[in-house]
């Protein structure tokens, strides 16, 4: 997975975040959106986020694996 500086980051537009309004699981590439869908489901098993959050992003994640329709 390619690094994102904190630059890059912050470049990003909202779109590409698995919780826009928080600017969190960051998804500009598959690589990253494969690590969120882990990390989502990580932090849904510990109690940090919620079951519909982890969803959101899962759903982000497979618009951003399955490319352009």
């Amino acid at each position: 997975m390619a690094k994102l500086s904190e630059h890059e980051r912050d470049e990003l537009p909202k779109s590409q975040f698995g919780l826009p309004e928080e600017r969190a699981y960051p998804m500009p590439d598959k690589s990253h959106a494969r690590n969120a869908k882990a990390r989502a489901a990580q932090q849904q098993d510990r109690g940090a986020i919620t079951k519909a959050e982890e969803r959101r992003i899962d759903r982000k994640a497979e618009d951003v694996l399955d490319g352009p329709r």
